[in-house]
């Protein structure tokens, strides 16, 4: 084998994309190998679209907005206002049990103390049991078992009375 034939044979084994290649006869032996495979990458980009303008035509007159809902979003708010959050002390994964065997530690409509354990958060390895601060019914769990949770990121709503 001469190298003009060996130089043809490393060119086809890079543009094929094989990571190796052995060729062995009486007088020669050789392995050619590539260093790392090839990896073909696309990346499509969107054309931008141009926005066609509609002729400008004179709109009606907008109705009288009724004042209804106003109130009713009003009072949604102070609902939520007369309720107390438990927010977490610490960034962490959030957990409702002590495992997954076990029953959550509070439920919505569940009375708790203070000092009651409310949930878990797994920091560093280690699992903190978050304690309520306040006395009430749990109104709202705010956060999903197993997520990450950030310090002072609510965690439950409770109604104090």
């Amino acid at each position: 084998m001469n190298k003009k034939e060996i130089e043809e044979l490393i060119k086809f084994v890079s543009k094929s994309g094989v990571s190796e290649v052995s060729l062995e006869t009486d007088t020669v032996k050789i392995t050619i190998k590539n260093a790392a495979p090839r990896v073909i990458e696309q990346v499509v980009t969107a054309a931008p679209m141009m926005q066609m303008q509609m002729p400008v035509q004179a709109a009606p007159a907008p109705a009288p907005v009724a004042a209804a809902p106003a109130p009713a979003v009003a009072s949604a708010l102070n609902d939520e206002s007369k309720y107390i959050t438990v927010k977490s002390p610490m960034i962490g994964t959030f957990y409702r049990a002590s495992s997954p065997d076990k029953p959550n530690f509070v439920n919505v409509g569940d009375e708790i103390k203070a000092g009651q354990v409310v949930c878990i958060i797994e920091a560093m390895k280690l699992f903190n049991e978050i304690e309520s601060e306040i006395t009430g019914r749990i109104v709202k769990v705010l956060v999903d078992n197993s997520s990450p949770v950030e310090y002072d990121q609510p965690l439950f709503l409770v109604d104090p009375s």
